[in-house]
């Protein structure tokens, strides 16, 4: 029977967070030059066709980072900070077999360096990305700057909610969907907009951050790893949101947990009634015809990109606002973008992703209306899992 790691996992490190715990990578010297496995076993969504792909997302920006050299005389102590990381999910993984990832230095400049890392599983791609480091500082005293705002009055909304040092209450639930557990909490908000006819004039939000506090042996590069993990929870499920498709209520537990990650790789759940999806509710069921909405049959994310603005701003173990819209959808695809605030109201990060849509056909190829089909396609994925 196949192991889901290759090295039998460590005791958990209570020095640690949970989330740096879970992204744990071990380094296969034995085998080869800048490769690393997952220390851990890989978290994989009820209903998913494979492991959350916001770990694989994170664990291979962390081997790009243990690639960096360190600040030295022998590069003017320089330090590079990853911002930018374009990703591809290639093949859907599988949670009971280590993945290896193969880091590959493509060029080592003064001011940027360029890595690519392909993760495998049994030899075959099943992620791919290319990440882009730059040196800090290398721009200059004198830069252009300016930046998207927070929205007004979120903040306080947050202050009155919650405080700095809460770990979760019943609004507040663990990645994986279960209180008290999870490497990363997610408050969801009310969809800003939401009464538009205009799809991509609304704006789904989110306060998220990982649970407990991210310890400083790890490095600042922790928190951006977190951020990296975090970044898919809830993300191509928006395209579902802004348009009020239908989910069956039975399956919507499988597609909360696989929206945000999971102790293992989680997975984000808000709803208060974890069964029901927010979407199922009679008012987001209304359509101009009177007839149900479409049934979505398959959501999965093809790619992912992540601008990373403030590396230093950043603090994933605090609450950080995140805001999301679909500029467009077609062609059984959808395009969503994400903007991602620190508690200060900085713009820290900015993010892409497109994904597969498609909806639940009937024999003739028109849409199929009937809300109780048993058998409609469901490996779709959720809110935002992939892989």
């Amino acid at each position: 029977m196949p192991s889901p790691t290759l090295i039998k996992p460590p005791p958990v490190d209570l020095s640690k967070s949970a989330i740096e715990n879970v992204l744990e990578l071990t380094t296969l010297r034995d085998i080869g030059p800048d490769i690393y496995t997952n220390t851990r076993p890989l978290w994989h969504p009820p209903g998913a066709r494979g492991i959350y792909g916001g770990a694989v997302i994170a664990q291979s920006l962390a081997a790009a980072q243990l690639t960096i050299p360190p600040p030295s005389p022998a590069n003017k102590n320089a330090t590079f900070f990853i911002h930018s990381m374009h990703c591809y999910f290639v093949l859907a993984g599988n949670a009971e077999i280590p993945i290896l990832y193969h880091v590959e230095r493509v060029r080592e400049g003064k001011s940027f360096m360029t890595m690519t890392v392909q993760a495998r599983q049994r030899g075959k791609c099943i992620f791919t990305t290319t990440a882009s480091f730059v040196r800090e500082g290398s721009a200059g005293k004198q830069t252009v700057d300016h930046e998207s705002g927070m929205p007004a009055g979120v903040r306080e909304e947050l202050e009155k909610g919650v405080g700095v040092d809460d770990e979760g209450s019943a609004a507040d639930k663990a990645v994986n969907g279960e209180e008290g557990s999870g490497p990363f909490l997610s408050r969801r908000l009310p969809v800003y907009n939401n009464d538009s006819l205009q799809p991509h004039t609304k704006r789904p939000r989110q306060w998220i951050r990982a649970r407990g506090r991210i310890s400083t042996s790890s490095g600042h590069q922790a928190h951006l790893s977190a951020l990296a993990y975090m970044s898919d929870s809830y993300f191509i499920g928006t395209v579902a949101r802004v348009h009020n498709l239908f989910r069956t209520p039975g399956l919507a537990s499988a597609q909360s947990t696989t929206s945000a990650p999971s102790s293992s790789s989680s997975s984000s759940n808000t709803s208060a009634t974890p069964a029901v999806d927010p979407m199922t509710t009679p008012e987001s069921r209304e359509h101009a015809d009177n007839l149900p909405p479409p049934k979505i049959g398959m959501m999965v994310s093809l790619d992912h990109t992540i601008y990373f603005h403030r590396p230093r701003e950043l603090r994933a173990d605090e609450w950080l606002f995140s805001e999301m819209e679909s500029p467009w959808a077609g062609d059984g695809r959808g395009l969503v973008l994400q903007r991602i605030w620190n508690r200060e109201g900085m713009l820290v990060a900015t993010c892409v992703q497109e994904g597969l849509i498609r909806l639940v056909q009937s024999a003739d190829g028109s849409l199929t209306q009937a809300l109780g089909e048993e058998n409609a396609v469901v490996d779709r994925k959720g809110d935002g899992s992939k892989l």
